[in-house]
């Protein structure tokens, strides 16, 4: 007797579930490389344009910006880097004429000032702004005078021919000690900033142009020694030419290019002015 087969009635279970999953894994990985693709092609324009869609597509709401791209610059041409360069070979150039000029102002103002260095009436130093020239104020002025002593205007007609031929700034900074004058004097204030008003003077006379120079009175407030003691007041009496060699923002001087040394014969320099 043959058996009637049992009937099964099919499952309400859907056993095709794992294609949505799948789907989605497989919408990542599509939207993953396209955008590892987009980056590899280095192209602003495309990453602004994916950038825009993809947050158009995934913000949770108007005004949240989910995905940001990273802007990347656009690779630079041949030519481009052959001017940078350049531009760096020249950067380094007038950089190197530049400490060569210094060092020869520096040279050639202490072979200038070699008579009065040895009597410790001037010293010559560079620092961190340039060459700083400090001279005695004894020798320069009289005791609380503004006028400089007819030696004294050839000291500083030679500095001038040093410097006549370069184009650094001139700072020339008047100071004084801390004693007080007598009432009804010049305080230190004036005498400090007419004493340098006086050496900017001779200066501008020389032909040193007047763009390049500038002149300050500091009085007490710049010492170099301490004031309880004449020697230390002696120091402290000086006139500063401070030539900045270190200077990157030059003006024009007289139409001239503010970069670079004014056009001099070959053999002007270093023997045009007397040695002190």
């Amino acid at each position: 007797m043959r058996r009637k087969r049992r009937y099964v009635p099919d499952s309400d279970e859907n056993h095709d579930r794992w294609l949505v999953s799948y789907a989605d894994l497989v919408t990542l990985l599509f939207a993953f490389f396209v955008v590892m693709y987009a980056i590899s092609q280095v192209n602003e324009g495309k990453y602004r344009v994916l950038s825009a869609s993809l947050n158009s597509a995934f913000a949770a709401k108007d005004g949240v910006q989910l995905i940001e791209l990273p802007t990347v610059a656009a690779p630079r041409s041949a030519l481009q880097v052959e001017l940078e360069q350049l531009r760096q070979a020249r950067a380094a150039q007038k950089d190197k004429e530049r400490r060569e000029r210094a060092q020869r102002t520096m040279s050639e103002l202490t072979e200038a000032l070699s008579a009065l260095t040895r009597e410790g009436q001037a010293t010559v130093t560079d620092g961190a702004l340039g060459i700083t020239v400090d001279l005695d104020a004894t020798f320069l002025f009289g005791r609380g005078q503004t006028a400089l002593e007819p030696a004294a205007r050839d000291i500083i007609a030679a500095i001038a021919g040093v410097l006549l031929y370069t184009d650094y700034p001139l700072v020339i900074e008047g100071h004084t000690d801390n004693l007080q004058p007598a009432p009804g004097a010049l305080s230190n204030w004036a005498i400090s900033a007419l004493r340098a008003a006086a050496v900017t003077q001779v200066f501008e006379e020389q032909g040193v142009i007047p763009a390049r120079l500038t002149a300050a009175g500091l009085a007490d407030q710049r010492p170099i020694a301490g004031n309880d003691s004449e020697q230390g007041r002696a120091k402290n009496r000086r006139v500063s030419i401070r030539i900045e060699t270190y200077s990157n923002d030059r003006a024009a001087l007289n139409g001239k290019p503010a970069n670079g040394p004014v056009d001099v014969p070959e053999g002007a320099l270093g023997s045009s002015f007397p040695r002190l």
